[in-house]
């Protein structure tokens, strides 16, 4: 059975950082592609990054230069820094892992960004 636990979301100010952890079983993770997406009120889920097997990543165009995605193979955890952090990037964050051509999704943590 495959499981995405996401941690570390919660509420912060304009300017602020977080880290999200996912931690991750039921995958061969080293072999995963892993990301993150999110989804605010009333719109679709968006890409925020992924980082392949290999490292490589891809960020949205609103997360380069603020938001930095890596892993940890050892702990099966994949993790996205966000600093710099906007009203904008409210939002339930969710993990995601690619494995054996299936996709999977954690619960997903809430970010919100406020004064």
């Amino acid at each position: 059975q495959v499981q995405l636990v996401e941690s570390g979301g919660g509420l912060v100010q304009p300017g602020g950082s977080l880290k999200l952890s996912c931690a991750a079983s039921g995958i061969i993770f080293r072999i995963s592609t892993m990301g993150w997406y999110r989804q605010a009120p009333g719109k679709q889920r968006e890409l925020v990054a992924t980082i392949t097997s290999g490292g490589r990543t891809n960020y949205t165009d609103s997360a380069k230069d603020r938001f930095t995605i890596s892993r940890d193979n050892a702990k099966n955890t994949v993790y996205v820094q966000m600093n710099n952090l906007r009203p904008e990037d409210t939002a339930v964050y969710y993990c995601y892992a690619k494995f054996a051509y299936q996709s999977y999704w954690g619960q997903g943590t809430q970010v919100t960004v406020s004064s």
